[in-house]
């Protein structure tokens, strides 16, 4: 088993590999209320009240540090415009609209299997 994330072939990762930096990422894009922010910021840009009504069950904790990881990996923009109160706004990078699509794809079939899986579980 490797324990290095390097695969031998230029710029690849191996997500098995132990060490590999991947699984973060992948950690951070499996929780499920990334899947969901990431699905509504898909909308367009929005308020952290907005997400947090549209998220039904989502703490403002939770909330607040979901859209701080999905910042720091480059996934999220956050831009504070100058008001009182402050308004700041969330929206996808470039980055954040391209692993949409994938994730949008699994929310959907999730919806469409629900009760083939409910049947299992």
């Amino acid at each position: 088993m490797s324990t290095t994330c390097a695969t031998g072939r230029h710029d690849k990762h191996d997500v098995y590999a132990a060490q590999c930096p991947c699984r973060g990422v992948l950690d951070l894009l499996a929780n499920k209320w990334t899947a969901l922010a990431i699905g509504v910021l898909e909308e367009g840009p929005q308020r952290f009240g907005a997400l947090q009504r549209r998220l039904e069950g989502i703490s403002p904790k939770v909330l607040t540090q979901t859209l701080r990881r999905l910042e720091d990996a480059g996934f999220v923009d956050r831009t504070i415009y100058p008001a009182v109160p402050l308004h700041v706004e969330y929206e996808l990078t470039e980055l954040g609209r391209g692993v949409a699509e994938p994730l949008g794809a699994l929310r959907s079939w999730v919806e469409r299997h629900l009760d083939e899986l409910r049947e299992g579980m």
